[in-house]
């Protein structure tokens, strides 16, 4: 049963976006090694820009500053 992870950070996601991740994800582990979508799971976690660093700084810092 492959299990696929993404992870992306909290900033306004559609529920389209994310069906299209998942649906997306799923095709791909299809495609590219033949597993079984009815058993593939993804699961989309959003984080929150302040627990999310880069380079020592946090997203949230770094989007303020046009990094």
């Amino acid at each position: 049963m492959p299990y696929v992870n993404i992870k992306i950070t909290k900033e306004g996601a559609t529920s389209e976006q994310k069906a299209q991740l998942i649906k997306g994800a799923t095709q791909l582990l299809v495609d590219v090694l033949g597993k079984n979508p009815a058993t593939t799971v993804v699961v989309i976690d959003e984080v929150e820009t302040d627990n999310w660093g880069i380079a020592g700084e946090t997203v949230t810092v770094r989007r303020k500053i046009g990094k």
